[in-house]
């Protein structure tokens, strides 16, 4: 397994842990707004930084995106 799958693996866990919410509704909420290539992109940056601040991070991610 590639270390930005496990990546993407991690923070999926991380964003279903912090909101509360399942797997399938973090899916359905990533493929919306395109997080998951997000997080490919900026892998160099992000994979040295906390759980809490990935979350923060995707949380105005998708408000920005969500307009």
């Amino acid at each position: 397994m590639s270390e930005t799958l496990k990546f993407k693996a991690f923070c999926l866990e991380q964003y279903k842990h912090e909101h509360n919410i399942n797997g399938e509704q973090v899916i359905d909420l990533f493929n919306q707004y395109n997080v998951l290539n997000y997080l490919e992109s900026f892998y160099d940056v992000l994979h040295t930084t906390g759980a809490k601040y990935i979350v923060e991070d995707i949380d105005l991610y998708i408000q920005s995106r969500a307009g």
